[in-house]
């Protein structure tokens, strides 16, 4: 009797050690999905299954906590949002230029917050991690500017892409505005 005994005590430890970690793969599931919302879901798509993406996901949280990324500071955030105006302004005489333009002040955002910024990929992975819906609009912004330089793109495409880059500048904008509310606030 005491065999079986040891016996059903081990299996059930075995299963109650199965189940916690079931329960705990599904929260950490959770944790991410609702973290990174439609970025979950573009890598899962891209890696084909769950485990890597997942893996992936928290790869990127790694890198980036790694990073110095700062909010803009109060008088950078003011300039950039100025020129921000005269980008969306010069969209109507000059739509791809307004595209080019978008890009180029998106670049020095990310890299003066501290973001690197030499592959695309990166910066848009980089970026999902504070910012998984803006990353979505930020690849589409990039899709639209490259479609452009080859001749596939015509102005209402460009106003899309202005539109999608407007998502990070006003992330990147909110960033220092909330930085500066929390300075204020201590």
């Amino acid at each position: 009797m005491g065999t079986v005994l040891t016996i059903v005590i081990i299996a059930v430890v075995l299963l109650a050690a199965a189940a916690v970690f079931v329960l705990y793969q599904r929260r950490r599931s959770s944790e991410l999905q609702q973290r990174f919302g439609p970025e979950y879901e573009r890598t899962l798509e891209e890696s084909g299954d769950r485990r890597s993406a997942e893996r992936e996901l928290r790869g990127r949280q790694r890198r980036v906590s790694r990073l110095e990324i700062t909010p803009l500071s109060r008088e950078s955030a003011r300039t950039y949002r100025a020129e921000w105006a005269k980008v969306q302004q010069s969209f109507v005489d000059r739509p791809a230029g307004a595209v080019a333009d978008a890009d180029r002040l998106v670049l020095r955002m990310m890299r003066e917050s501290g973001y690197p910024v030499d592959e695309f990929e990166q910066r848009a992975d980089d970026v999902s991690v504070d910012h998984p819906d803006v990353a979505m609009h930020y690849r589409e912004a990039h899709r639209i500017a490259v479609a452009h330089a080859r001749g596939d793109a015509d102005t209402e495409d460009l106003r899309q892409a202005v539109t999608a880059y407007r998502h990070l500048v006003d992330a990147l904008l909110d960033d220092s505005e909330n930085r500066t509310t929390t300075k204020e606030q201590a």
